[in-house]
C-alpha cells in the first residue's frame, strides 16, 4: 500500500525582501558555484570601497551649488595605511588644516557640515551631495537652520567632526561618513550629529542615520530624519542618547517600492562606524 506523499510545503523567496546572504542553496556538503562566486565578487568590492581614492576636490567643486562657503581639510593620517593602522590619527586635524579653519572661522553658526571618506569614499562620492540636496531645502523651511560652514575632510573619522565644529564655533556638526563597507552593501553612507561639539565627545553623546544607500534609505527619508534631529536637537539642546528618533510617524512614505528598493536598515540605525 503506497502512502500519499505529504503536501509540499510552501516557502517564502526570502531574496526577493533582502539582499542579504540569504537562501544560498546548497552543493553536497558546500556553497553552490554562483554563490560562491557572488561572495567573491562582493568581497572584492567590500575591499576596493575602503581602499577607493577620496576625490575632495571634485566634492568641493559639487558643494558650489548650495552656496555655503567650503574648504577641504585633511587629519593627521598621512596616508591611507596610516588612516587604517591608527584610527586615532583620523580624529584631529593636522596642524595646517586647524589653522585654515581658525581663519575662516568668523561669527559662530548654527549648523557646521564635514564631508569624510571614512572608511568608504565609495559611498561618499555616490550619495553625500544627492543627500544635501535633499537636506538643505527641509533646512531653510518654516524656522531656518544655517548651514554656516562645509567642510570636506580627506582621511577622518567621525570624531574629526567635533574638532571642526569646536573651532568653527558651530552648534552642532553634521558629518557624513562613509561606513564600513559590509558584504551586501559596500557603499552605505553614515549620517552622526552632535550638539555643542568639542574633542573628546563621547560616542553615546551623537545621534546616527546610518544604512543611506540604493538598498537601504533613501535620500529623501534619510534628510526627513536628520532635519527633524537637527530642528530638535538645537530646540533641546541635547543630542546622543537624550534626543530620540521620534520623525517615524511624520516621515515621507515610499510609493511602489519593489524589494530592491525596500528599507531593511534598522529603523532605530546602527553604529557601525567609530
Amino acid at each position: 500500500m503506497t502512502l500519499p506523499s505529504a503536501p509540499p510545503r510552501a516557502t517564502l523567496d526570502l531574496k526577493a525582501f533582502t539582499p542579504a546572504r540569504v537562501a544560498l542553496g546548497r552543493s553536497g556538503a558546500s556553497l553552490p558555484t554562483r554563490a560562491l562566486l557572488d561572495f567573491t565578487l562582493d568581497h572584492a568590492r567590500a575591499r576596493d570601497a575602503v581602499h577607493a581614492a577620496f576625490d575632495a576636490r571634485r566634492l568641493l567643486d559639487e558643494a558650489g551649488e548650495f552656496g555655503i562657503d567650503a574648504c577641504e581639510v585633511n587629519s593627521r593620517a598621512g596616508d591611507r595605511a596610516d588612516y587604517l593602522r591608527r584610527p586615532d590619527l583620523g580624529r584631529s586635524l593636522d596642524p595646517d588644516s586647524a589653522r585654515l579653519l581658525a581663519e575662516r572661522a568668523g561669527k559662530p553658526c548654527q549648523l557646521a557640515i564635514v564631508i569624510g571618506d571614512g572608511l568608504s569614499p565609495t559611498a561618499v562620492h555616490a550619495h553625500a551631495t544627492a543627500l544635501l540636496r535633499n537636506l538643505l531645502p527641509l533646512l531653510a523651511t518654516s524656522e531656518p537652520v544655517e548651514a554656516g560652514h562645509l567642510v570636506i575632510a580627506a582621511g577622518a573619522r567621525v570624531a574629526l567632526g567635533d574638532e571642526i565644529g569646536a573651532i568653527l564655533g558651530a552648534r552642532m556638526v553634521l558629518v557624513l561618513i562613509g561606513e564600513r563597507p559590509g558584504l551586501s552593501a559596500p557603499d552605505s553612507l553614515g549620517a552622526y550629529l552632535t550638539f555643542a561639539p568639542k574633542v573628546g565627545r563621547l560616542d553615546a553623546e551623537r545621534n546616527c542615520v546610518s544604512n543611506i544607500h540604493r538598498a537601504g534609505l533613501t535620500y529623501e527619508e534619510a534628510a526627513f530624519k536628520i532635519a527633524w534631529l537637527i530642528r530638535e536637537g538645537l530646540a533641546r539642546e541635547v543630542s546622543g542618547v537624550a534626543l530620540k528618533d521620534e520623525s517615524g510617524e511624520r516621515a515621507p512614505q515610499r510609493i511602489a517600492a519593489g524589494p530592491e528598493q525596500q528599507d531593511f536598515s534598522n529603523p532605530c540605525g546602527r553604529i557601525t562606524y567609530k
